[in-house]
């Protein structure tokens, strides 16, 4: 297989689009978005897919766009704080872990790729036939070997060959909104976290923002709603944060006026198979962990580095599948977990919460604790040997 069209410009297309590349592939990326997109929420890179982005050499540079993130704290309904975690802790980060906002990520991604891979922006697939003929929104049809959906958790790449979202969407429960807010608060390499029963808001302001980053989380029964209605979505999430205290009154007047408004159900891809024919999945479309794993940019990144050195190696797509399903299942399964941990379900669970989070410091047995914190995500983002696919 030598000319691959990858569906898809975000962290698993770019990083799918290198490692192809790097094994000799022809590329080509086409992206619903006028450009790279910018913006979007921190996200860690942890485990095996600090191996992927060392072995592409962008370790140094994504070290040097940490978010340096240095407390989190938590505020009661008065605005009075109650505890105070180190970043790190708070992230369930450990070691070389590092985190970076997503759209500096892809930049990087972008910036390695931009000069060996033709990118297509402003389109998108419409239809995929069984000679590998791809036609699209724009663009003249054009002839594949392959073609790899890495267009996110509501794939249209999916839908196309697999069929609609309904049959692998796995509802989590809850809702998640991100946008950009005015630093009211002037944090500074900080969060600031207000938490009430069924409802958990979250703002926080990274190294070199003069903006901040507004985050909502709360549990629901699925909402109906229109996709493309971004003025209905504020208005759901106005009404999910109705009665909440502290700064979440603030917080939703600067929604209002946001351009990088994020609205989406907390849920999880889960698939029999990611390869039907000549189209293959990688990262969320074919695997969304949530946001709740905290793992899915390292899923995307790992998942980019197997398919493209399996395709290269001779194991092909069944070889992708074994050699990555058991780092997706370990890796999902922190999703229901973590998320009953932001969300709390009852007043007794948040009081006990932010008691163990102001006792932590303090506490004999602080290791054991962290341990019980961070040491289910760092099992699950080391559940992988990677092999070397350059040899």
């Amino acid at each position: 297989m030598t000319n691959i069209l990858i569906s898809g410009a975000s962290i698993a297309g770019t990083a799918t689009a290198y490692w192809l590349r790097r094994h000799g592939h022809t590329v080509t990326v086409v992206e619903r978005a006028p450009s790279i997109r910018e913006g979007g929420y921190k996200v860690d890179i942890r485990g095996a897919a600090l191996e992927v982005v060392e072995r592409m050499g962008l370790l140094d540079a994504i070290r040097a766009r940490s978010t340096d993130m240095r407390v989190a704290t938590h505020y009661d309904a008065k605005g009075r704080p109650v505890a105070t975690l180190d970043a790190d802790l708070f992230g369930g980060r450990l070691g070389d872990d590092v985190e970076i906002m997503r759209g500096d990520l892809n930049e990087l991604l972008y910036d390695l790729t931009r000069d060996d891979v033709e990118y297509v922006f402003d389109d998108s697939v419409t239809g995929i036939a069984e000679d590998g003929t791809v036609t699209f929104e724009r663009s003249a049809p054009r002839t594949f070997d392959l073609v790899v959906g890495a267009d996110g958790a509501h794939s249209n790449t999916r839908r196309i060959a697999f069929g609609e979202e309904s049959r692998f969407a796995r509802d989590l429960g809850y809702y998640i909104s991100i946008c950009t807010v005015p630093n009211t608060l002037g944090l500074d390499r900080e969060e600031a976290v207000h938490a009430a029963v069924g409802r958990t808001a979250n703002v926080y302001s990274t190294r070199q923002d003069t903006g901040a980053k507004a985050l909502f989380m709360w549990s629901s029964a699925p909402l109906a709603y229109d996709h493309r209605d971004v003025a209905g979505q504020k208005e759901l999430l106005a009404r999910a944060m109705d009665g909440v205290g502290w700064q979440v009154p603030a917080l939703l007047e600067g929604v209002r006026d946001a351009k990088d408004f994020y609205f989406d159900s907390v849920s999880q891809i889960h698939m029999d198979r990611w390869s039907t024919g000549r189209v293959v999945l990688v990262g969320d479309a074919g695997y969304c962990a949530s946001p709740a794993s905290g793992q899915g940019t390292s899923l995307a990144l790992v998942g980019a580095y197997v398919l493209a050195g399996e395709l290269a190696t001779g194991g092909g797509t069944d070889g992708y599948e074994r050699e990555l399903r058991p780092f997706v299942a370990a890796n999902q399964a922190l999703g229901p977990a973590n998320v009953k941990g932001m969300v709390m379900g009852s007043r007794a669970a948040l009081w006990f919460q932010l008691r163990m989070m102001r006792l932590l410091p303090h506490l004999p047995g602080r290791d054991r604790m962290v341990e019980r914190i961070t040491g289910p995500i760092a099992r699950a983002a080391d559940a992988i040997s990677l092999k070397n696919y350059m040899e």
